[in-house]
């Protein structure tokens, strides 16, 4: 056995076969049938020439089949492709140009995207279509037979049950699509034994223990089952890891196709959920109101099995967490990381002293460090770069030019990933993650970090979310714009924005501009869209609140 996703969950598999795995949407999976399942499309995928190394692209919505796909996809030593099913025609056509699939297996409701798309992937050769009740529309509808799509369920039956793959290696690889808040998506190229201990629990972020070997991961679900609930896309890193790393021990996943704050409640209800994972603000916000007006005439939601709720990937504000330990009484904690590092560290939210602070203050793991600009480790106080050494990616797919950026050899020999957030290291020893290094603003010389602005312009209580950016000014090179979403019924002025920005950081990083729309633009898994939000700051307007804008589209809270 080694360090390797399909090893690990065949090992879940044998340990707890009659253990439910994973529900979504109504469906269900024990481990013995989400194994059987695996296998079988894993045998279709060999049969229709997939190999060691090829890469197949899964495009769906959180359904119970993508966690069949990425399965057997790692079974036979594939390379699972996470796509965004957010992305337009030409999007999609670059991140497959990108990833060179030689199989994708879609939702039907995607079927025109895909038609438009797959004839121009030179590498794509085989489709398999899942059933979602769905049918293509239009005039003259294209369907996914056209296509030459076989369906997922008659691959399936045609498929072998047998577990009789050769031996994995924790060699093989993961990849992650990662667009980020700006520009084209990257993938990232780890190793399967690095990315375990990254991001899949071969380490303890709570105590920097390390497994030493992968039969002690499956041991870990020994003492009993949890049930986990990450609400965001399985196109995200977040929620992959949340299936990945649950399934690896032998303990429950639940999952939700689109998110909806009172969906998620009844869920949590029913299926007796532990822990919720969520991406930041745009997650808790909706949740938190969802409470107070529960669905079907119930008085409140039964939550008593929830014990714990951690966000990640996105801000997560103060007074959220104040009101979330307030009401229902669980354990709120950050976590800290990214697609190219994994995880940096966790914090745990102490009830009564969350208060406005610079940056979010977590227990680092073990290999997370903050260095200087010539790659040296930075004593406690001084600001730097946040990186990690050790279990770390190979680089980015195709991009050597990005790889040397990011990826670099420090003067003693260490490699180092270093995405460019800019942290502190602590005098506990605790690292605090200051901003992310894209997205700060350099007013005048002065470094003003974003999240912590938004924090403070959201603890205001006529303002429902917020997305900082930096604008061009001709004295300072930047200042600081703000677009507002408001609460309801609500129109904060620039003026109270400023005055209660004053009380929360200091005079330089208050809001010197603000626009107001009706509804914030964000990825379905929370992160602010910047490019949109710095059309809307940067233009021109007669006064301190802008019209809605009619691009601003986008759930609060995004599509899961």
């Amino acid at each position: 056995m080694e360090f390797n996703l399909a090893d690990l969950f065949e090992r879940a598999a044998g340990e707890y076969p009659e253990r439910e795995a994973i529900v979504a949407n109504g469906e269900r999976r024990t481990y013995a049938l989400l194994e059987e399942r695996a296998n079988r499309l894993a045998h279709h995928l060999q049969d229709s020439g997939v190999r060691p190394g090829d890469h197949v692209a899964v495009y769906a919505f959180n359904i119970i089949e993508w966690a069949e796909a990425m399965l057997a996809i790692y079974k036979i030593r594939a390379v699972c492709i996470n796509v965004n099913f957010r992305y337009v025609a030409d999007e999609l056509a670059y991140l497959l140009d990108q990833a060179k699939p030689v199989a994708m297996v879609f939702q039907r409701r995607f079927t025109e995207r895909v038609a438009e798309v797959a004839p121009k992937v030179a590498s794509l050769r085989h489709l398999l279509v899942v059933e979602d009740g769905t049918e293509s529309g239009g005039a003259d509808p294209v369907t996914a037979e056209s296509l030459g799509a076989l369906r997922y369920e008659d691959a399936l039956a045609a498929g072998s049950p047998a577990r009789d793959f050769g031996p994995r290696s924790g060699d093989d690889l993961y990849l992650l699509f990662t667009g980020g808040t700006t520009g084209l998506p990257k993938g990232v190229v780890w190793r399967q034994e690095d990315v375990i201990f990254a991001l899949g629990g071969g380490i303890d972020p709570t105590n920097g223990q390390r497994v030493s070997q992968p039969e002690e991961m499956v041991e870990k679900g020994r003492n009993g089952q949890m049930t986990t609930f990450p609400i965001a896309p399985l196109m995200h890193g977040a929620t992959q890891w949340g299936v990945l790393q649950n399934l690896s021990k032998g303990h429950r996943v639940v999952l939700i196709d689109k998110f909806d704050a009172h969906d998620v409640w009844e869920r949590v209800e029913a299926e007796k959920v532990n822990v919720v994972l969520i991406t930041g603000d745009a997650m808790a916000r909706p949740l938190l109101e969802a409470l107070d007006e529960p669905r079907d005439g119930r008085a409140a939601y039964d939550l008593s099995a929830l014990f714990a709720l951690s966000s990640s990937a996105a801000l997560f504000s103060p007074s959220l967490k104040e009101e979330f330990m307030e009401r229902l009484g669980i354990v709120v904690s950050d976590a800290i990381g990214a697609s190219e590092s994994g995880a940096n560290g966790v914090g745990v939210a102490v009830k009564g002293q969350t208060e406005q602070q610079s940056g979010i203050t977590v227990k680092a793991v073990p290999d997370s460090v903050v260095l200087d600009e010539d790659l040296n480790p930075l004593p406690a106080g001084v600001v730097g770069r946040l990186g990690r050494k050790g279990n770390i990616p190979q680089g980015y797919l195709g991009d050597p030019v990005k790889t040397a950026e990011v990826f670099r050899t420090g003067p003693d020999g260490t490699r180092y990933v270093v995405p460019g957030d800019y942290a502190r290291l602590e005098g506990d020893g605790r690292i605090t993650l200051l901003g992310r290094g894209s997205a700060t603003i350099n007013s005048g010389g002065e470094k003003i970090f974003t999240e912590e602005v938004e924090g403070a312009v959201k603890a205001h209580p006529e303002v429902y979310d917020a997305i900082v950016v930096g604008v061009p000014d001709p004295r300072w090179g930047q200042t600081v714009a703000v677009v507002v979403q408001p609460r309801e019924g609500r129109t904060p002025s620039l003026a109270a924005i400023q005055e209660h920005c004053r009380t929360k950081i200091a005079g330089y990083k208050v809001p010197r501009v603000m626009r107001v729309v009706e509804q914030t633009q964000r990825t379905p898994t929370g992160k602010p869209d910047l490019q949109w939000a710095l059309a809307i700051a940067s233009a021109p307007e007669e006064s301190n609140s802008a019209s809605p804008s009619p691009s601003a589209s986008a759930s609060p809270s995004g599509s899961a």
